[in-house]
């Protein structure tokens, strides 16, 4: 038999048998499934936590660009350290000391976006049966970032202040093993709402009681639109934290430029995490991001971003007040890009978002954001993305299904 004809054959691999079995728990998120709608012409989405793609700053980065190229050429073309780029992790460390965030040079690890962060978390910590305290709802990034290493999902409700702290209490000594509370405490993703001052106390108190420790989230913080700023659960107990965030609300997702500040023992476990899986985030975004930190120009863009959000929501809010059902109630969020809706609980969003998509206007349904199930009758809606025009025509048409849905008993929430 020569060579050629022993490869001939009918046989064909068949993948499905030779996947790994934690692939099982591996789904497609609902979110990136639901931006190929923004793709039909005419489509207005409140969709995707997307930023407003005009307000990028196109021109600080072609400044920075140039700026690199000319003089560190050579370095943000090269493979890079692991930990990430000094001088960014110097500026990062310096900015965050405003909100009492301990960061070092030494205990900063830059991730490709927060997301990939979720996903070194979880690889460093969970292990298959784990049990991991989140809100309910929570962010489906985390879900997503976790599912394929088997936890246990134990949910903790929320109210307009955020996770409601005599429900975690409850489940903490319910739960006594628990590995670690994951919570985004500002502006949160879906629920818009913020954590108040006093529950983050009782938040530490109750996790080193317990002896648990807390991922805090913190994609949003640089986007307050109204009150002070609360201190970030990290400053009240250094030691029991994990704090994340990003660039990618601030500058430009498409950096996916993220950090991990964490104790110094963890950093290094989290560090050997990352060199397993892309040796380091890439250089040329992190000289970029640090031209454009160094040179002052971040702060002024976010003044900006946040003028133009605050109006959008402000939008969003009034055409809800005017348009919408009154027995549809929502959250008044702070800060962040989000909007939060609890519909009749005959009223299944996942059912509704199809005919709201005929009206050409998306949102996200609740049911995406329980990793154990529920949130049925309700939806998420974002107003960053969307221009005025589009935020007050997308409304109205999201009006109409939403006063055809409350009025009748087609939309049977699942059980």
């Amino acid at each position: 038999m020569s060579e050629h004809s022993r490869f001939n054959g009918t046989y064909t691999t068949k993948w499905s048998n030779s996947l790994a079995k934690r692939t099982t728990r591996m789904e497609s998120s609902v979110i990136r499934e639901l931006l190929k709608i923004t793709m039909v012409p005419g489509m207005i989405s409140f969709a995707g936590g997307l930023p407003a793609p005009e307000l990028f700053p196109v021109r600080d980065f072609n400044d920075a660009f140039d700026y690199v190229m000319e003089n560190f050429s050579q370095e943000a073309l090269q493979y890079g350290p692991t930990e990430g780029l000094p001088s960014l992790k110097c500026y990062l460390a310096e900015s965050m000391k405003k909100y009492d965030v301990p960061a070092e040079k030494d205990n900063i690890l830059f991730t490709n976006g927060s997301q990939q962060a979720l996903d070194l978390i979880g690889k460093v910590f969970i292990n298959e049966g784990d049990k991991i305290i989140t809100g309910c709802p929570t962010y489906l990034g985390a879900i997503q970032a976790w599912n394929a290493y088997g936890p246990e999902y134990l949910t903790v409700p929320l109210d307009e202040n955020g996770m409601k702290m005599d429900c975690l209490e409850q489940t903490l000594k319910d739960n006594p093993d628990s590995k670690f509370i994951y919570i985004l405490p500002n502006f949160h993703n879906p629920a818009g709402t913020t954590l108040t001052i006093d529950r983050r106390y009782k938040l530490v108190q109750l996790a080193a009681e317990y002896g648990v420790f807390i991922v805090e989230d913190d994609p949003y913080g640089e986007l307050r639109y109204e009150a002070e700023d609360i201190t970030p659960i990290i400053a009240l107990h250094k030691e029991n934290v994990i704090y994340l965030s990003t660039f990618s609300k601030t500058l430009a997702p498409g950096l996916r430029l993220g950090w991990i500040v964490a104790p110094s023992d963890v950093t290094a476990k989290l560090i050997q995490a990352k060199q397993g899986a892309d040796l380091h985030t890439g250089t040329l975004v992190q000289y970029l991001a640090s031209d454009i930190c160094e040179r002052g120009l971040i702060k002024s863009h976010i003044r900006k971003i946040k003028a133009v959000y605050k109006t959008r929501r402000d939008l969003m809010l009034k055409m809800i007040e005017e348009h919408f059902p009154k027995e549809i109630t929502y959250t008044h969020p702070l800060g962040g890009l989000f909007l939060w809706l609890q519909l009749p609980e005959h009223v299944n969003t996942k059912d509704l978002l199809d005919k709201a998509v005929e009206k050409k206007v998306a949102f996200v349904p609740g049911f995406a954001f329980y990793p154990n199930g529920g949130g049925d009758n309700c939806l998420r809606l974002n107003f960053s993305n969307a221009n005025e025009e589009n935020i007050v025509e997308g409304m109205k048409r999201l009006a109409v299904v939403l006063k055809e849905a409350c009025n009748s008993k087609e939309h049977t929430a699942s059980a």
